[in-house]
């Protein structure tokens, strides 16, 4: 492994604290908050504003923020991410975890479609598969994803919609779902128990994009001979840190 070159180390330190506040700052500022000599940061703020990484702030002299070069390597990162490859590596990740079976999915119309899925190393059936759609109200991704919906995106989908069942145990009545998906938003994590499979229960936590909007949601499958309330806490924990790991991968910053 090469050296750390110091210059370019102190330079992205700058930028990185671009991330955080109003988004600008002064070279008194950057000082303080990295402890560097007054002559370093006034060389690499002129040196970051040269190159378009820094721009001076016209209506607060002395002051900068990101320059265009930033939001052109930014929006160059963004084309290059594919969501389904992404999510096909985080999903991967987490199986390893805890050797279960975990989905990606996204929601359309009133569908989850899977983009991605990491089997288990155990021999058990899943409904799923990447690529298949199924009803969003019998899956954990498809309620979390319905429960992140503003009220009345939420209502265009399945106010006239029939809610057909895959199990004896998945919700029919829209009463039954609102229900449902009133208590997923206040947990911030969704379940389904023997809903799409009989013999199977879900836990899913939702992604986010650089925007912050929920554009995914990731889920841990569990065959109920493995199923216990002690272990939908901890994978519950686990999908919620998959989720947020694949949302960092997208430029989502902040709480899940």
């Amino acid at each position: 492994m090469g050296r750390l070159v110091p210059a370019v180390t102190r330079a992205f330190d700058i930028l990185e604290l671009f991330l955080d506040g109003d988004g600008t700052l002064s070279a008194p500022e950057v000082t303080r908050k990295l402890q560097l000599p007054r002559t370093t940061v006034h060389e690499l703020l002129t040196t970051l504003a040269a190159r378009s990484y820094l721009a001076p702030v016209p209506e607060q002299p002395g002051r900068y923020r990101l320059g265009v070069r930033t939001y052109q390597l930014g929006s160059r990162y963004a084309e290059q991410l594919d969501l389904a490859a992404e999510g096909q590596r985080v999903a991967r990740e987490v199986a390893e975890a805890c050797d279960e079976t975990v989905h990606v999915a996204i929601l359309e119309d009133a569908d989850v479609i899977y983009i991605a899925k990491a089997d288990s190393t155990h021999a058990v059936r899943m409904v799923s598969a990447a690529g298949r759609r199924l009803p969003a109200h019998c899956t954990a991704v498809g309620k979390m994803l319905l429960a992140s919906l503003p009220p009345a995106e939420l209502d265009a989908r399945i106010a006239d919609h029939e809610l057909t069942a895959m199990t004896p145990d998945s919700l029919t009545e829209h009463s039954a779902l609102r229900a449902d998906l009133a208590a997923i938003r206040e947990r911030g994590i969704a379940t389904e128990h023997r809903e799409s499979n009989p013999d199977v229960s879900c836990v899913a936590a939702p992604v986010r994009d650089r925007a912050g909007r929920v554009v995914a949601a990731l889920s841990v499958s569990v065959p109920m001979i493995r199923w216990s309330e002690g272990r939908e806490a901890d994978l519950a924990e686990l999908a919620a840190k998959g989720a947020g790991d694949l949302s960092a991968r997208l430029g989502h910053r902040g709480a899940r």
